[in-house]
């Protein structure tokens, strides 16, 4: 299975995905597959876990710090989720599209930024097959409380009513199938006429054409 795609300005794809959905497996089945595809480090201000490594899975940050990147201007998106503070960096964001494409993982909430700001971005959210498979993968963490567990599965409802407005929908059923169909997004997005123009100008130039 091949590992690049067509060449062309930096692809801009921001996925979205309940707690449940499998959205960082499928993710980061992708980014293992595409090298020019790199990962956007978001900035929180929640305590690093034991095994997480900072500048890796997390840019860690103090509130302090947090707010006054926001005051700045500096983030293109951020958002508070269960108490904690989450964003993408703007100029991290503009410097790895020049000549990378990016992947971020966002909730509904900084995907509706990014579109603003970034119209020509592809938009994806993935879901689970059924509510009933939904809860039960809550469920199987088997590290929560029962209120935590209530308090995911009901915001995973929430955002998934903004479904509507996203570009593509993978229903994670199968999480190989759901690689693929990921994969199909990334390599259609990067053969849309308009990022494909510049590469094949030469032919309308060479027959006079448009």
């Amino acid at each position: 299975m091949s590992s690049s795609r067509p060449q062309g300005e930096g692809i801009l794809i921001a996925v979205t995905g309940p707690s449940g959905s499998g959205k960082t497996s499928v993710c980061k089945a992708l980014l293992a597959m595409f090298p020019r595809l790199r990962f956007s480090v978001s900035l929180t201000t929640r305590p690093r876990r034991p095994a997480e490594v900072d500048g890796e899975d997390y840019h860690f940050v103090s509130e302090a710090e947090f707010r006054e990147r926001i005051r700045r201007g500096d983030l293109i998106e951020w958002a508070e989720n269960y108490g904690q503070l989450y964003g993408t960096s703007r100029e991290a964001m503009e410097e790895a599209l020049r000549g990378n494409d990016l992947l971020l993982d966002v909730d509904t909430r900084g995907a509706r930024a990014l579109k603003k700001a970034c119209p020509g971005g592809i938009f994806v959210f993935i879901v689970p097959p059924s509510i009933g498979e939904l809860e039960r993968r809550l469920r199987g963490r088997g590290s929560e409380t029962e209120e935590t567990i209530r308090r995911r599965f009901d915001n995973a409802l929430r955002e998934i009513r903004e479904i509507v407005w996203y570009d593509y929908i993978i229903v994670n059923d199968e999480l190989d199938a759901a690689i693929d169909r990921l994969r199909a997004v990334y390599l259609a997005a990067a053969c849309r006429r308009e990022r494909m123009m510049e590469k094949i100008k030469p032919f309308f130039e060479r027959s006079g054409g448009v």
